[in-house]
């Protein structure tokens, strides 16, 4: 059974971005499973903190937990056309130390998704995600795109996915992502 690590680089409760993950979970092929990690804990970097107190729990948590998976699903919105700050300040913790990177990151699996609010679903936060992915080794995958755009018509108010056309766009872009981990 491959095992994906799911991150939404949202906190918001009503995020589109988690609730994309959540409609991910069920139409996961049935040889992988997606489990979904909350950044919510992540303090924001600071290398005193780093050098006095070292590694934060929830940061060395899910260090462990990329090392351990198969691969990593980013759900990422969109803020002022790039990436948000609360997972990037994730992304650099998970970095931390600098030699723990190939052990976290190095060869990883990476796809990104993410939906907004906007006409443009998340176009510009994905590719300004390419250059950080590449930098820390990650195996990006780019056969596949997801950008859900207009997404307040796309999920209910309950944050369930009831476009149809979207969920077998969601399908087909995890069935290709998984395929890409064999």
């Amino acid at each position: 059974m491959k095992r994906i690590i799911g991150i939404s680089g949202s906190l918001r409760r009503g995020s589109f971005n988690t609730a994309l993950l959540r409609a991910a979970a069920p139409l996961m092929p049935d040889d992988a499973e997606l489990v979904i990690e909350s950044i919510a804990e992540v303090p924001l970097y600071n290398f005193d903190v780093e050098s006095s107190d070292g590694i934060p729990d929830p940061v060395a948590r899910l260090q462990d937990a990329l090392e351990e998976c198969d691969g990593l699903l980013l759900s990422t919105p969109e803020y002022n056309n790039s990436m948000p700050g609360v997972l990037k300040n994730t992304i650099d913790w998970l970095s931390r130390p600098p030699d723990d990177i190939p052990r976290v990151f190095g060869e990883l699996p990476v796809a990104l998704m993410g939906a907004s609010a906007g006409a443009y679903g998340t176009i510009l936060s994905q590719v300004a995600w390419l250059p950080v992915l590449r930098t820390l080794g990650t195996e990006f995958w780019s056969g596949g795109r997801l950008q859900v755009a207009r997404a307040k018509d796309v999920f209910d108010d309950n944050g369930e996915l009831i476009d149809e056309a979207i969920r077998g766009r969601l399908e087909k872009f995890l069935a290709g992502f998984v395929d890409f981990l064999s």
